[in-house]
């Protein structure tokens, strides 16, 4: 749900962010998704529902002319990550472990790569951060190149934990036993959620002519 979020945000701005029928549908889409998936609009619900009350997505209620609740990711402002880590991201979460190759490919219309160089720069940041956002997996018979796999949520915590280190590197694999998010991300998720709560009372006395 997080990647469509993304992905919608980077690829196309003028519908962002989502009703929640686009958001289904954006779910369920059969193009650039790996499995492809049939989600119903009370499941969506509820995850994106989750992602905000982890400080991750936010909902945006109707203001200027629009009438439906939408919802948009906090990945950005949660994380600290700027557009191209974020579109890596995305197409992870979206189609699962893929070579930097694949990643530069995918990620063409969300953000520009000069070289694979600086698509594996960028991973090797995501990947060494306190909390790692992707994991380098150790190639399978009949693989030539390292593929990578975003660590978010419970897959991905299933993903890393689960890796065999190809060669000794300083890329960081998470520990299920710390969870996450850390102290910081807490404090982020707090700060998120406090001011949702005041952008709600906001415009809840807007409505009511207070």
């Amino acid at each position: 749900m997080l990647g469509c979020l993304v992905e919608k945000q980077l690829t196309t701005p003028q519908q962002y962010p989502l009703t929640l029928n686009a958001l289904v549908l954006a779910c369920n889409q059969s193009s650039n998704r790996d499995p492809v998936s049939s989600y119903d609009e009370r499941t969506v619900e509820d995850a994106v529902t989750s992602a905000k009350a982890r400080g991750l997505a936010r909902f945006v209620h109707p203001s200027h002319g629009r009438s439906a609740l939408r919802y948009r990711h906090d990945l950005d402002s949660a994380l600290g990550l700027d557009v191209r880590p974020l579109a890596l991201l995305a197409v992870l979460m979206l189609r699962g472990a893929q070579t930097p190759g694949e990643l530069r490919a995918r990620t063409e219309r969300m953000a520009e790569f000069a070289d694979l160089a600086e698509v594996e720069a960028e991973l090797g940041a995501l990947a060494a951060r306190q909390e790692p956002l992707v994991v380098r997996m150790a190639r399978q018979p009949g693989q030539k190149e390292d593929r990578y796999a975003h660590c978010l949520g419970e897959a991905g915590t299933a993903i890393a934990t689960t890796v065999v280190p190809e060669r000794a590197e300083p890329t960081r694999h998470i520990d299920a036993g710390r969870g996450t998010p850390d102290l910081a991300a807490e404090v982020t998720r707090l700060r998120a959620e406090l001011d949702e709560l005041r952008r709600d009372l906001d415009e809840l006395r807007t409505q009511l002519g207070a």
